[in-house]
């Protein structure tokens, strides 16, 4: 009886071994199956040249030779290549946010975190080098352009979500105090203008790395007074007809909820004229061509442009402003146009510094610095 349990044992473990390694064989053939065919699908598919949600060119197909083989270049390439084309990829981007943040229970997902309803990207820690770079880039035009000229020379810092979210929330944070001293240390040139108080987290879009212009109306007052101007600070509040899906709403996989943009006007707006001197046209503050396209943040000031001149011509006197700028300032300066006749954008990381003088000339205008920390914590792209 004994040697018969033990029969029937042995049976029974080799036939349970059996099922394991026939399972195991059935789940490498579909896993081979499922790669091999995504793989000839990256191949076989056209590649795509930008990706919507994550608001960036995608890698393209590198082209094979001896040389690039060699050098090993050719499979780097390639790597980036199949991972930006990869089919699906969008789904196994959202997937792997899921995993990240609900299986596996960590904070951030590629430095994008989300609380309190916002998504924000993590800025750490302080760059000290880039804030420098920033800072040296900023005293070039100072001496090259205004130290010799009777200009009021400003500098104002917008702070970026993570101000008002990560260390409330336990993540890494930079020293944003550390950050501010810092760079009105090395610009002893400009007056400070601190808008800090004027601003919450509630002021910034939930899925975009933006302030709300419709929140603004106290900072642009703050900014305006600090300037020895003023403005009147009553708009009427318009609402685009489209959805707002935010940078973060990309970068994040997740299927954050839309959200609206709101813009502001009044009469003194409305007869505003902009100069895009990239093209030499000309039109109006809010560029609504710009609602459908891939970010309607561009609708202020049709976006990201090298030189704009904004004119007011009921203006009541002739002061002008030049605002050295990043993004965030296309929101606030029509807002500050009410008290200039003129106002000159300008963003140096897409015209070089040493070439302001064929563009500008500077004569006596008040003078803005207005940069996010994001930026100045990372201002290599300042030229």
């Amino acid at each position: 009886m004994i040697e018969y349990k033990n029969i029937k044992s042995i049976k029974n473990t080799k036939n349970i071994n059996h099922i394991n390694n026939m399972n195991t064989i059935v789940t490498v053939v579909v896993l081979g199956i499922v790669f091999v065919s995504l793989t000839m699908a990256s191949w076989l598919l056209p590649p795509q040249e930008f990706s919507d949600n994550e608001r960036r060119k995608l890698t393209q197909r590198p082209k094979f030779s001896l040389d690039t083989m060699s050098d090993g270049s050719f499979m780097t390439e390639f790597e980036k290549y199949t991972l930006d084309q990869f089919p699906l990829r969008d789904q196994f981007r959202t997937l792997k946010a899921y995993t990240t943040y609900d299986v596996f229970g960590q904070l951030d997902n590629h430095d994008i975190y989300i609380q309190d309803g916002y998504a924000a990207k993590l800025e750490y820690p302080l760059q000290m080098d880039s804030l420098e770079h920033a800072a040296d880039r900023f005293a070039y035009i100072y001496e090259k352009y205004l130290a010799d000229k009777e200009m009021n020379i400003y500098l104002s810092i917008v702070p970026d979500k993570s101000y008002f979210l990560a260390e409330k929330h336990g993540y890494l944070s930079t020293d944003y105090e550390k950050l501010f001293h810092m760079m009105r240390n090395h610009m002893n040139y400009a007056d400070y203008i601190d808008i800090t108080g004027t601003l919450d987290i509630t002021d910034y879009y939930k899925t975009d790395t933006h302030w709300r212009q419709e929140k603004l109306p106290e900072t642009a007052a703050v900014l305006a007074e600090g300037m020895g101007t003023s403005i009147s600070g009553a708009y009427t509040e318009y609402a685009l007809d489209v959805p707002f899906y935010g940078v973060y709403y990309g970068q994040s996989a997740l299927p954050l909820p839309p959200e609206t943009l709101y813009y502001l006007s009044n009469d003194v707006l409305d007869g505003c004229i902009v100069t895009n001197h990239e093209d030499q046209t000309m039109g109006s503050i809010y560029n609504m061509e710009k609602k459908s396209g891939k970010d309607p943040y561009e609708i202020f000031l049709s976006g990201p442009r090298s030189l704009i001149t904004i004119e007011n011509p009921n203006c009541k006197s002739d002061k002008e402003l030049v605002i050295f700028r990043d993004s965030f300032g296309s929101s606030i300066a029509p807002l500050l146009s009410e008290g200039y006749a003129k106002i000159t954008l300008v963003d140096i990381r897409y015209l070089r510094a040493d070439l302001l003088e064929r563009f500008i000339e500077f004569k006596n205008q008040d003078v803005l610095f207005l940069y996010s920390t994001s930026v100045l914590n990372h201002s290599e792209t300042l030229t």
